[in-house]
């Protein structure tokens, strides 16, 4: 299958490299904090502190990965020597942890979309199409489509573009070792960790500014939709008791309580515990939580789902802001194997004024150390 974009990509010039000291002072103290915060190991989000042991087995799936290893190894064989040295890292590699929403090109690493052959970039689709569920990939993609809308309107081609994505691979593509892969940019992050015939994808966070592209090239395009019309139908479909117990706050936060460099953050259980609702309301949850476990390939996305569902008693809905038809809000699915949350902003690079519902994020973690499939990792190597 052909991206239908490749072959009229509107550039081939990959973003420039920002000299961190001519940013703004709350950038630079930004960027500082980050790698701060990359001096601390790996823990994983939690909700006291302390990993819950024994929630991620090594076990044998059935679900196969080897059209993914497949579609990776293609699209390495397409690369010269200095492009693989370029994209691959160890698997251990921290380099994994340096993911981020942030539009600028700084801490980017593996090779940028905007610098790859035609046939390179339709490879590196190809391993998004098979490591992602179909409507993720869509997903994905239009987030990096309406990113080229957000260059147009703004008028700053430097900054934004749909081709400026990095990718790198993690390991070395196998049957039964551990590896993964890594896309990497403005409101497209996804983290891929294969082992055998396990998958962890998270921290995945994918979004946009705007949602919808009301002019220009991409005329049409939107994402998240679903995500937000389910998560205030499920709000909606609650007692006014009930809702009173899932909003656990009215303002809302300007970012995800556990976006980029947030892996260690404690966020304790607060809201509307899955226990607490009707058989009925219970099923709504679950098809609410099925929008982002479905971010998985088909078969993975199952054992995803009925991991999730095993927990659903401790699984807790959260809500921030104002309940009615046009306020932005923000939700948050949390048990102790998954971790879900949905917000909007205000306007970053464009004139919005306020938290609006233009801009929005979703974004999946897996708490108690499994993001980048580090418990299923360690369980590997202590074997």
């Amino acid at each position: 299958m052909t991206d239908a974009t490749v072959l009229d990509r509107p550039s081939r010039r990959a973003p420039p490299r920002v000299d961190e000291s001519k940013l703004s002072q709350p950038l630079q103290d930004l960027f500082a904090t980050w790698r701060e915060a990359l001096t601390h190991g790996f823990k994983g989000l939690t909700a006291m502190g302390e990993v819950e042991p024994d929630l991620f087995p090594l076990r044998a799936t059935g679900a196969s990965t080897q059209p993914l290893r497949a579609a990776v190894n293609e699209f390495l064989a397409s690369l010269d020597a200095k492009q693989c040295a370029a994209v691959s890292f160890p698997v251990h590699s921290e380099v994994w942890r340096h993911w981020s929403n942030i539009h600028r090109n700084v801490m980017r690493h593996g090779l940028c979309f905007a610098e790859l052959s035609d046939r390179q970039l339709e490879l590196a689709y190809g391993v998004m199409r098979v490591g992602l569920g179909p409507r993720a990939y869509q997903t994905a993609r239009n987030a990096m489509r309406l990113n080229e809308h957000l260059a147009e309107l703004t008028g700053l081609p430097d900054e934004f573009g749909e081709f400026f994505y990095w990718i790198s691979i993690f390991g070395t593509p196998s049957a039964d070792g551990p590896w993964g892969f890594q896309i990497d940019g403005h409101h497209c992050n996804i983290n891929a960790f294969v082992l055998g015939d396990q998958m962890v994808l998270s921290p995945m966070l994918l979004g946009s500014e705007p949602v919808t592209a009301e002019s220009g090239r991409y005329k049409g395009t939107t994402v998240l939709r679903e995500e937000e019309a389910q998560g205030w139908a499920f709000m909606n479909a609650l007692t006014p008791q009930q809702r009173a117990q899932a909003t656990i706050g009215h303002d809302l936060p300007f970012d995800g309580f556990a976006s980029g460099f947030k892996d260690n953050v404690v966020i304790p259980y607060d809201g509307l515990r899955a226990s607490a609702m009707t058989p009925a309301q219970q099923t709504l949850l679950v098809d609410l939580i099925e929008l982002y476990t479905d971010r998985l390939p088909p078969a993975h996305a199952q054992l995803r789902l009925d991991e999730v569902k095993a927990h659903l008693d401790r699984t807790i809905f959260a809500w921030i802001g104002e309940f009615d038809p046009v306020a932005p809000f923000y939700y948050r699915i949390y048990s102790p194997v998954i971790f879900v949350e949905f917000y909007h902003q205000p306007g970053v690079a464009l004139p919005n004024t306020g938290y609006n519902r233009r801009h929005a994020h979703a974004l999946v973690r897996t708490p108690n150390g499994n993001d980048y499939g580090r418990v299923l990792l360690r369980q590997f190597e202590a074997n």
